[in-house]
């Protein structure tokens, strides 16, 4: 019987193909296993919802079990976190809207005032009204921090809350 040969997807090498494997298109080296094995993961992550359940319970473990794992490899590698740090910063200057997106929009539909929110359905125990003041804050507002990190917690107390 002769041996049949293919090329790696990977490294595009010839190589000798395994008879005992029906569609093998990677060779043997481990670099090309390695490829073999993040495209197989990268494709079960996109089509296997239990797969990704199980990876994501298999993460939060890990990270219970390891809480300080990214405190501790900051303090190991300075250089990391101030690379990330310099990365944030250009990042939030090229979005310079800093808000989840769900809350609000650049339109603001609602103007500043007092409210009061009722409760639309009749079926509730208490009907009382909850007042809730409303403070826009208008988008030149100069903000003292260059980061989202740092949030309103610095901002003069009349501007705070």
């Amino acid at each position: 019987m002769p041996l049949r040969s293919g090329r790696c997807v990977h490294c595009r090498c010839l190589f000798v193909l395994n008879p005992r494997l029906k569609d093998q298109r990677y060779c043997g080296r481990s670099e090309c296993q390695r490829a073999r094995k993040r495209h197989w993961q990268r494709t079960k992550m996109a089509t296997d919802a239990d797969y990704q359940l199980n990876q994501k319970a298999a993460q939060k473990h890990w990270q219970q079990e390891h809480p300080s794992y990214w405190r501790d490899y900051r303090k190991r590698h300075p250089g990391y976190a101030e690379g990330n740090c310099r990365l944030q910063k250009q990042r939030d200057q090229r979005r310079k809207i800093l808000a989840k997106m769900d809350t609000s929009s650049r339109i603001n539909h609602v103007k500043a005032g007092t409210y009061y929110l009722l409760p639309c359905s009749v079926d509730l125990a208490k009907m009382d009204a909850l007042a809730q003041k409303i403070t826009l804050i208008p988008e030149s507002y100069n903000q003292p921090g260059n980061s989202c990190k740092q949030g309103l917690d610095c901002l003069p107390e009349t501007h705070a809350r």
